[in-house]
């Protein structure tokens, strides 16, 4: 029987990460996201510290120069960035996309990139999937490979691809079987890791989106890109299951995020709920303000419960899909509701870009839409855990 004093050495160690990352971004104020996000900037020095510090090498095994962690901790690092203020956008994509190389990667490409990936040499920050045409429907993405001699040869287009300007390499699904030639609407897609700089003007062009939110988004347009056969990621024609094994990863880090947002909103409207008097009291006294920020913050936790129930499953390399969409669904709803209240508390002063408040409020809502909008997540839920016919 375990004594009541005696604490969980994971949780001693998740506490540690937590306390390192949160004076880390104690450097990076608020008034230097706000910077970034009216300059349209890329926080290099953030992202820098962050991985000198090991922080983006957390999924990364001890033998290719990372921590050898699990997606718990790095669920933990990913949600104190964002309750500090600042936007995990910026940097989440190496964590999650981490899944499929080490998953499918062979031992070549693991010993060849994953080293230089830990210490900051290159930096896999983005995931070529989403398509104009297609957008959530991935089996049925148009962008090709052909393959002739030893390249692949890419051509088509994808959409809403985040960080590829600041980054060296991004992994690519990509068909390469004609889908009337396929026995399940799964097959016949491969991954592929692009090398971005050596992509760039042969074959590769980006272009960015201006958006509502700073996330670096771009359009890219593929004509006639080789990449060389030996960059395919896992099977030829079974790229569906290496992305998918990324995009639980993805989710379960992107709830943990919004856990973090959530967290800052409800910190920020309680103590200015505390602080700021109206009729000679303070506003928090008032239960039409206390009793919205009490629930706002009952709906986070339960939320951050479900996020490392699916991070858990993720480690143990048991099903999470259900857990995972479930996570990111809760969580992205709770933080919205944490930060309409937080808008709510501060009145007027909330819209004002000192406050900070409203440039967390644009940047959680995108994760009701993104990477999966909410109505998916309900239909899968339907359809794969309560056995309801198919609705699309």
């Amino acid at each position: 029987m375990v004594q009541e004093n005696q604490t969980d050495p994971k949780i001693e160690q998740i506490d540690h990460i937590r306390d390192a990352v949160r004076q880390l971004c104690q450097k990076y104020g608020e008034d230097y996201w706000l910077e970034m996000d009216r300059n349209h900037g890329y926080p290099t020095e953030f992202v820098k510290e962050l991985t000198d510090a090991g922080f983006l090498g957390v999924l990364i095994p001890e033998q290719y120069g990372g921590s050898g962690l699990g997606v718990l901790e790095a669920a933990a690092v990913m949600e104190e960035v964002c309750r500090s203020g600042a936007h995990a956008g910026v940097c989440h994509a190496q964590m999650y996309v981490m899944g499929s190389v080490l998953r499918h990667g062979s031992e070549a490409q693991k010993s060849a990139y994953l080293p230089r990936i830990a210490s900051g040499e290159l930096r896999l920050q983005s995931f070529g999937v989403t398509e104009p045409t297609t957008g959530s429907d991935t089996t049925q993405l148009k962008t090709t490979a052909r393959k002739e001699g030893n390249n692949y040869i890419i051509n088509g287009q994808k959409v809403w691809i985040s960080r590829i300007e600041h980054s060296d390499l991004m992994l690519l699904l990509a068909r390469t079987t004609d889908p009337t030639k396929v026995a399940r609407r799964t097959d016949g897609l491969s991954t592929f890791i692009v090398d971005v700089k050596a992509a760039l003007g042969n074959g590769l062009e980006i272009r960015p989106i201006e958006s509502m939110i700073n996330h670096h988004s771009c359009e890219l347009f593929f004509d006639d890109l080789h990449i060389p056969a030996e960059n395919l990621l896992g099977e030829e024609g079974k790229g569906f299951k290496v992305i998918l094994d990324g995009m639980n990863a993805e989710r379960v880090l992107i709830a943990a995020e919004c856990v973090g947002d959530g967290r800052y909103f409800i910190d920020k409207a309680s103590a200015y709920a505390r602080e700021r008097e109206v009729f000679n009291r303070a506003i928090g006294q008032n239960q039409g303000v206390q009793f919205p920020i009490a629930r706002a913050y009952t709906q986070v936790e339960a939320a951050s419960l479900m996020v490392e129930k699916a991070a858990r499953l993720f480690d143990a390399g048991l099903a999470c899909g259900s857990e995972a969409n479930m996570a990111k669904m809760l969580a992205s709803e709770a933080s919205w509701a944490a930060g309409d209240v937080c808008m709510q508390t501060h009145g007027g002063f909330a819209f004002a870009k000192e406050y900070h408040i409203e440039r967390k409020f644009r940047e959680t809502r995108l994760y009701q839409i993104a990477p999966i909008s909410t109505n998916l997540i309900l239909s899968y839920l339907a359809e794969h855990v309560l056995d309801m016919p198919r609705s699309y």
